[in-house]
């Protein structure tokens, strides 16, 4: 069930889930990552917490959006809030770095400390199935493809329930979504 108040959430099937396989996974927390230091990451380690993926570029008219995506880690971690940036040069050639020059700019920058995959594809046959499994989840506008950079998925702590956001959304945007997905907190 999605959660109340967060307008339309995704727990189901989307019309063009790429890597079929790798969709029909339960949950988030099912698949892994290579972070950009090549060791693999089980979402798994996440479980029950929310956890905001963002398909990123460093040579993108949204780069600035790195530092309202690093200011909700700073802001929301301590409380749950996983943020996750896999690279992606699916558009335009906007990511053109390997995975350290792509962390170095990141840092240097916009001061990102929150995790960062190796450069990943978000749509066509090679699509990363973390991105499979949210475009099945969560569908966009005009189908389940992504089309451009800084595309996010907020996904609920249970790891099946995901929302889409447009890359046009500023990060600050998604504060309220953010809240009501992590724990009460004691005053």
């Amino acid at each position: 069930m999605a959660p109340a108040g967060f307008g339309r959430w995704g727990a189901g099937r989307g019309r063009e889930a790429e890597n079929h396989v790798m969709a029909d996974a339960a949950s988030l927390y099912d698949l892994t990552f290579t972070n950009n230091r090549g060791e693999q990451v089980p979402l798994s380690d996440f479980e029950g917490r929310p956890v905001l993926i963002v398909n990123t570029a460093s040579k993108c008219g949204f780069t600035p959006q790195y530092e309202g995506l690093q200011d909700l880690y700073e802001e929301y971690e301590a409380m749950g809030l996983i943020v996750l940036g896999f690279p992606c040069d699916q558009f335009m050639h906007q990511e053109p770095g390997d995975d350290g020059q792509i962390e170095e700019f990141c840092k240097v920058n916009y001061g990102v400390t929150f995790p960062l995959s190796t450069k990943v594809d978000v749509n066509g046959s090679k699509t990363h199935p973390v991105f499979a499994f949210l475009k099945s989840r969560a569908g966009g506008m005009f189908g389940s493809g992504i089309k451009w950079n800084f595309t996010k998925f907020l996904v609920a702590p249970d790891g099946k329930t995901v929302k889409r956001y447009a890359p046009k959304t500023v990060p600050a945007d998604l504060v309220g979504d953010i809240e009501a997905l992590l724990p009460p907190q004691a005053e």
